[in-house]
């Protein structure tokens, strides 16, 4: 939005294990044991996502180490979530993340992957807990440290190896319910879909900060690290896709705090709870490098650095940051990228739509710009380079509010990966059905679009119902500006949330929340 509110074959393959055989142990010994459900979500040629549940039956432990072996070697670990993991040869190891390592007696956790396979995708046999093979039983300690009878490997009536009443073998809820890991995606035709070939509307928000928070001294997501808690406050509202705006110096380590390797691992740590929670994330690069004059009608970005919107991507740096940002989600096709936040080439290029729309596909000089821009081809073609198959989402002109010639300039693409990207607030020129009819509808009719950004400079829900209704007859997906408390509905119009509860505006939030629970993705 450039009016930043912020400056103020599907398988179902699954296997349970758990438990241990009984040892002669002293009486201050925990009891140990574990269940593993492995399930194959989805698989098709050449990749798959897996998911695990994860229950520790013994006592509370206060991190975790899980294992398995592969049974064949082509089976790999491409990406992970809510757990580090390491792969050498055919052995896994995945770790806790720095949130999830406390399990107590019953507690669930729920790791991920996005992996691969060639030949054939056989589901392990044996995982291990702490070094515990997992068989679905708890050991309980013997009382006795004496090797006594009664005090035996081999279980006897008084040291019994069935589960205790408070240790039930049985499975309990997890403090969050699992939806399963949100979906690799790609396009056909006009319409985005699962591996399985399903439809699948991207609904949801955006959450800003990751753009603007790191260049204003206010730190990573302005003072509210993303969690568990906020990702189920989402769910409450029926959020099935977050786009998540981030900085390009800030990514790539050449301006802001905090920067590189840092900045990337807390963006991938969000994307990663994201896509285990069900949740489809779109990384979208959002504030961007270059000084830009402006004119008499479209003020200026003066700043070179990353700290306003620019009119393009910059030649110097955004070529790099989709191939960073590409290396980082390449394998993991749940993870969409938007190239650009809201191209406005139209301004420098004044207003003449045919060098604006060439300066938007084609990169250069693009008339008072004041740097060298990256076209859409140059971008695509970074991404592409990679390796990467994950699909891209293209703004238009007009702070992406204008599709009009989006079908004649669309970049190539060898994967055929394309869906548009629009932006739609009441005070945009494209703001009434019947330009959604004559601009967008042919659009659509092509390949997917996304209307990422939807808002209103009101506290109202009259216009972005509107949309909403347009949207839902054609297909189209929408991410509502934004789920972050900045307590400015009333004045601006654009506040989803009055706290990270979930609390909803009123009454703007309140209405985008009432349509979310009536539609599914």
């Amino acid at each position: 939005m450039r009016r930043r509110i912020a400056l103020l074959a599907t398988a179902s393959l699954t296997v349970l294990a758990g438990g241990i055989a009984l040892v002669a142990v002293p009486a201050a010994q925990a009891a140990t044991g574990c269940r593993v459900a492995y399930t194959v979500q989805n698989q098709w040629p050449g990749g798959f996502t897996a998911n695990l549940d994860v229950t520790n039956l013994g006592d509370p432990v206060t991190s975790w180490t899980l294992q398995w072996t592969f049974p064949d070697a082509n089976q790999k670990v491409a990406q992970g979530w809510n757990g580090d993991f390491t792969q050498s040869g055919t052995a896994v190891t995945v770790t806790n993340m720095s949130w999830n390592g406390s399990l107590g007696t019953n507690g669930t956790v729920n790791p991920g992957f996005n992996g691969s396979w060639s030949g054939s995708n056989p589901v392990p046999a044996t995982f291990t807990l702490n070094g515990v093979t997992c068989t679905g039983t708890v050991a309980t300690p013997s009382t006795s440290t004496s090797p006594s009878p009664t005090s035996t490997i081999s279980p006897s009536p008084t040291s019994s190896t069935s589960p205790s009443p408070s240790r039930s073998a049985s499975p309990t809820p997890s403090s969050s319910a699992s939806t399963g890991a949100a979906p690799a995606l790609h396009v056909s035709g006009n319409k985005l879909v699962t591996a399985s070939g399903a439809t699948y509307r991207m609904l949801g928000v955006n959450r800003s900060s990751g753009e603007f928070a790191c260049v204003q001294g206010k730190g990573m997501w302005d003072s509210a690290t993303p969690d568990q808690a906020q990702v189920d406050a989402m769910k409450t509202w029926n959020i099935h896709t977050v786009r998540i705006p981030l900085n390009e110096q800030c990514w790539l380590g050449t301006y802001g705090t905090p920067s590189g390797a840092t900045y990337q691992q807390a963006v991938k740590d969000y994307v990663n709870l994201l896509v285990a929670n069900g949740i489809t994330p779109i990384v979208e690069m959002h504030w961007s490098y270059g000084a830009y004059p402006g004119n008499s009608e479209v003020g200026a970005c003066t700043d070179a650095n990353a700290t306003c919107q620019k009119p393009m991507p910059d030649a110097q740096y955004a070529p790099s940051f989709w191939t960073s940002m590409a290396n980082a989600f390449k394998g993991n096709n749940a993870v969409v990228f938007d190239l650009f936040n809201e191209p406005y080439p139209d301004a420098p290029t004044g207003w003449n739509a045919t060098n604006a729309w060439t300066c938007w596909r084609d990169g250069g000089t693009c008339g008072s710009l004041g740097y060298q821009a990256a076209g859409m081809q140059s971008l695509v073609d970074a991404v592409r380079a990679t390796g990467a198959t994950n699909v891209i989402m293209l703004g238009g002109l007009a702070w992406s509010n204008d599709l009009s010639q989006w079908l004649t300039y669309k970049p190539t693409d060898s994967t055929g990966n394309l869906m548009a990207s629009w932006h739609t607030y009441n005070f945009n020129s494209c703001s009434n059905t019947s330009c959604f009819d004559s601009q967008v509808a042919p659009v659509a009719a092509r390949v997917p679009v996304q209307a990422s950004e939807i808002g209103q400079n009101s506290c109202a829900h009259d216009y972005i119902d509107t949309v909403m209704a347009w949207a839902d007859a054609h297909g189209v997906g929408y991410t509502a500006w934004t789920w972050n408390p900045w307590g400015v509905c009333a004045s601006s119009g654009n506040d989803l949330i009055l706290d990270w509860n979930g609390t909803p505006t009123s009454t703007f939030g309140e209405g985008f929340k009432a349509h979310l629970l009536t539609v599914n993705p």
